[in-house]
């Protein structure tokens, strides 16, 4: 027999798989549907939060951002959402932005269509419930997607926003481990100045949006001390390199 014969079907199923783990794994994937994993302008720097909110430290960080007058985005889980409603009333009136992580934080790779819609359409409800209106972004647990995730989330009205830079604080590690691990932004900060392309805040290039986490999915009040850590340490360096911290809003509007 033409080993060929054998060996095609095999090729091809690998190939399938190779695509499919692409699409639910690389943030910049856009393989299962378009998601924002870059802001529209060099100068432009989205600083991103995940699995909040959390009493223990996002007031916290609420007020360190403010000391830096840096906006930032809050992708908040729906069951946390409904314990702490007015710390999300207050991380909106300070005016950042606050998207849909789901109700529980589960791996979507692994949930069916309609598990999937229960997990957004329960935060969705959450937050809206909280502030009136529901938000307008989304972001997968983990960064993971299957075909029906995002066409779930568009459903509901979103945009999916990835990243470029996810440097791990989730793991517990103190800050003198994740500070070193932010420093990409900082080089290609000063790429973008030694080339000119950041020469204004609407020039031409893009700019990194980071995950970062002010809560643990799997309870309240989790420790994220070195997260404020590396953020005290690299906010103001990151102004000096003359980028805008903005809200994932402000980081795809194109100017009037």
């Amino acid at each position: 027999m033409n080993p060929w014969l054998i060996e095609a079907p095999s090729a091809a199923l690998l190939a399938a798989a190779g695509i499919t783990a692409y699409g639910a794994v690389y943030p910049r994937s856009q393989v299962f549907g378009k998601t924002v994993c870059r802001t529209n302008s060099a100068r432009k720097f989205a600083i991103t939060f995940d699995d909040g909110p959390n009493p223990a430290i996002t007031p916290k960080l609420l007020d360190l951002l403010d000391r830096h007058h840096a906006k930032g985005t809050f992708f908040l889980i729906g069951r946390y959402v409904r314990e702490c409603p007015e710390l999300v009333k207050e991380t909106v009136a300070r005016g950042h932005v606050v998207g849909n992580h789901t109700e529980s934080h589960p791996n979507l790779l692994r949930l069916s269509p309609t598990q999937v819609q229960v997990e957004l359409r329960l935060c969705h409800d959450a937050i809206r419930g909280v502030l009136g209106a529901p938000p307008k972004w989304f972001r997968p647990p983990f960064g993971m997607r299957n075909p029906w995730v995002i066409p779930a989330a568009r459903e509901l009205g979103y945009r999916t926003a990835m990243w470029t830079l996810i440097p791990g604080d989730w793991r517990g590690k103190p800050a003198e481990w994740l500070i070193p691990r932010m420093q990409p932004i900082a080089q290609h900060a000063q790429r973008n100045l030694e080339s000119g392309t950041g020469a204004t805040t609407e020039s031409g290039g893009t700019g990194d949006i980071l995950c970062l986490h002010d809560g643990a999915h799997r309870q309240l009040n989790g420790d994220r001390t070195p997260t404020l850590a590396a953020l005290e340490h690299w906010l103001p360096r990151w102004r000096d390199l003359g980028l805008e911290f903005v809200t994932i809003d402000d980081a795809v509007r194109r100017p009037a």
